[in-house]
């Protein structure tokens, strides 16, 4: 490592590696980085070890593609090893990320029974000239996906070729697309084959799984969740926005996918189980002192807000979700509380930063007085002031 320049380090976050090649013997080494790996599965039965899953591991490829292996080689694999791998023609290379009784959670996960289903074998641990194939075939990968999506759009396809993957040995590539509709491959098939001289496989992503291979970060300035952590994507609609009284802006509530926002499904349900115990108003409130309207609602708070005047946000008053529902009560029975006023004050639209409510200025060093400094020259008769009067 010692003649390995910094600058020649390559972060393959895809892969959740780093590669660096030797300047004198031109050798590759490639390290597994679990900070640099999407959708990472952290191993929290680290050091505990189990006969059944001592020879099963959990291998991982491009673009989050995972798979569990049984280890058939005889030698000592661990985490962060890379393996050469049985693929469905010819042999692929991974990188080891889980070991242990924690393979057998994920094989529970993903309803993969080590009884009924075969595994795919693990052959060895990858040999210097295994690694330099596989770089060979991942340099191709750019220039492959813009030539394809090229094909594809003389071809007239509606679709979006999002990414190339090549197999370890060179021999195949996974070409994943984005359509709309139903795709016809075969002629695209025969001219990829004929471009590249190579196995062609296609698989159809959505736009959520691009937008989680691509990366980036999301209005609420974190890493997309669809980049972090989601494996599952769920059917997201308008009603999960008008359960959280969200504004029905859709330009709002899409994410950088053009999709709904995943993130609109994680308080559902408990904005539901608020909104059970929030009774419906239909009409304004009955007091002795005139008809209160409602104004708005706190769901999570369970607290509604009322006023005297229709559409007034200037005078309103709370009121806690089950003393709403005995005032309907009461109004129904012919009966009239006796005033919203009898409650605290009135109180007026409230807005919170998200810096609560420290001053801005908090961190600014403290200005030095200058009067104490004149005080002090004058008392001392110092040039260029003047005596202090005498007032007696």
């Amino acid at each position: 490592m010692e003649n390995i320049d910094n600058e020649s380090i390559k972060f393959d976050c895809s892969r959740g590696c780093t590669v660096t090649r030797e300047s004198e013997t031109g050798e590759y080494e490639c390290e597994y980085r679990q900070g640099c790996c999407k959708l990472e599965s952290y191993n929290w039965l680290k050091g505990v070890t189990q006969e059944q899953y001592k020879d099963l591991f959990e291998v991982r490829f491009k673009n989050t593609r995972k798979g569990i292996y049984v280890n058939a080689s005889g030698q000592g694999i661990k985490t962060g090893d890379l393996v050469i791998v049985e693929a469905a023609n010819g042999h692929d290379l991974g990188i080891v990320t889980l070991e242990g009784p924690v393979v057998g959670r994920q094989m529970k996960c993903k309803g993969v029974d080590p009884e009924t289903t075969p595994l795919k074998k693990i052959y060895r641990r990858a040999k210097p000239f295994d690694i330099a194939k596989w770089q060979e075939a991942i340099a191709r990968e750019q220039d492959t996906m813009i030539q394809a999506r090229r094909i594809a759009a003389e071809l007239g396809l509606d679709m979006k070729i999002g990414d190339v993957e090549f197999q370890g040995d060179g021999t195949k590539a996974i070409f994943y697309y984005i359509a709309d509709g139903r795709v016809d491959f075969r002629q695209l098939i025969k001219v990829y084959a004929e471009e590249f001289r190579i196995r062609i496989e296609m698989k159809q992503i959505g736009a959520r799984q691009e937008a989680g291979l691509i990366g980036g970060l999301g209005v609420c300035g974190r890493e997309l969740c669809c980049a972090n952590y989601i494996t599952n994507f769920q059917s997201i609609s308008t009603s999960a926005a008008r359960v959280q009284d969200l504004s029905l802006n859709l330009q709002k509530l899409a994410g950088q996918c053009g999709k709904l926002k995943c993130c609109l499904n994680y308080e559902v349900a408990n904005y539901m189980d608020a909104q059970s115990r929030i009774p419906k108003v239909t009409e304004p409130l009955e007091f002795e002192d005139g008809p209160a309207y409602l104004v708005k609602t706190d769901i999570l708070q369970e607290t509604m807000y009322f006023s005297y005047e229709k559409g007034s946000l200037t005078n309103i008053y709370p009121l806690k979700a089950f003393e709403v529902r005995e005032i309907i009560m009461m109004n129904r029975n012919g009966e009239k509380p006796e005033s919203l006023k009898n409650d605290p004050e009135p109180i007026g639209p409230q807005f919170i930063s998200a810096v609560g409510d420290d001053s801005i200025t908090r961190f600014d060093k403290p200005k030095k007085s200058k009067s104490k400094n004149r005080n002090r020259s004058g008392r001392a008769g110092g040039k260029g002031h003047r005596p202090a009067k005498d007032c007696g």
